[in-house]
């Protein structure tokens, strides 16, 4: 299928890729990895007049790690890196499983993370484990530069928090303590294949046998991810006993409300939360 015509710009720097966007407006898309922009252009969903390429600006593909920040990935850092990387697989694991089960293999060497959340699909397979570990998104405006929270970052279906002429530039994820551990489950049709049916993230921390925090987030049940407090709390200032992980797990089946859909209906989506909330939060016990 013919892509729609448009003009293609490639800025050197941030600041004038910033400030292309603020002049285009709503007439311009920013690309990356293109992975969520080509389809929905071939298919006719959108057809912006010009695409600004961040690809020619340099220092926006890193990949670092140190020990009060966290892990830091930048803008054009493709899945791929951040899948087969060993440092982020000894760092945080669970990241580097969020990103190898989006899409194909294929996909992946060209998408990146921050590609990913930007489009702020529901279904979006990176976004709740950055939900659940508390993630920073760093920006670069035409004036300022900015941070904003990973749960500040979706507005609802296709929108973020950007403002006009804002760019994601890249990723902080906290460093994981050494009694906190976290997991990412998807659950789908064909696994990467697919877009996620659902998708459950989990963050604990655990003290002399007891849970001292958690967090956890869900996707594919809500506009956007979605954190589960009562969930939380059901897990907080206790042993992780099976009684009480299912008692989390129904929680967090009680607190989505999704929508049915061509992948699955919304009581088959509830259902599937209570399944992989109870499998994800014994996944990150395991990893103790």
């Amino acid at each position: 299928m013919v892509l729609p015509q448009f003009e293609y710009l490639a800025p050197k720097t941030i600041g004038e890729a910033c400030n292309l966007l603020l002049e285009l407006g709503s007439t311009a898309r920013v690309m990356a990895g293109a992975t969520d922009l080509i389809p929905p252009m071939k298919d006719k969903v959108i057809s912006p007049e010009y695409i600004i390429d961040l690809k020619k600006i340099p220092g926006l593909d890193y990949l670092e790690y140190d020990d009060r920040e966290g892990l830091k990935i930048g803008a054009l850092t493709t899945l791929r890196t951040i899948e087969t990387s060993p440092l982020v697989k000894e760092k945080n694991p669970a990241v580097a499983h969020a990103a190898k089960v989006v899409a194909s293999t294929q996909i992946r060497t060209k998408g990146t993370m921050a590609g990913n959340i930007c489009n702020a699909s529901p279904s979006c397979d990176t976004a709740p484990n950055l939900l659940a570990q508390g993630a920073k998104i760093l920006v670069q405006g035409p004036n300022k530069d900015r941070v904003i929270q990973m749960e500040d970052f979706f507005l609802g279906v296709k929108k973020t928090s950007l403002e006009p002429g804002e760019i994601v530039t890249g990723i902080v994820i906290p460093p994981l303590a050494e009694n906190e551990r976290a997991a990412y489950i998807k659950h789908a049709v064909r696994k990467a294949m697919d877009l996620a049916i659902i998708g459950v993230a989990v963050k604990i921390k655990v003290e002399d046998g007891v849970c001292t925090d958690a967090r956890i987030a869900l996707g594919a049940v809500a506009a956007t991810p979605v954190r589960a407090p009562r969930a939380e709390e059901a897990l907080i200032g206790k042993e992780l006993t099976d009684e009480v992980i299912v008692k989390a797990s129904e929680e967090a089946m009680n607190s989505c409300h999704p929508i049915s859909d061509i992948r699955a209906s919304a009581e088959y989506r509830k259902d599937m939360i209570r399944v992989f909330t109870k499998r994800a939060i014994k996944q990150a016990m395991e990893c103790s």
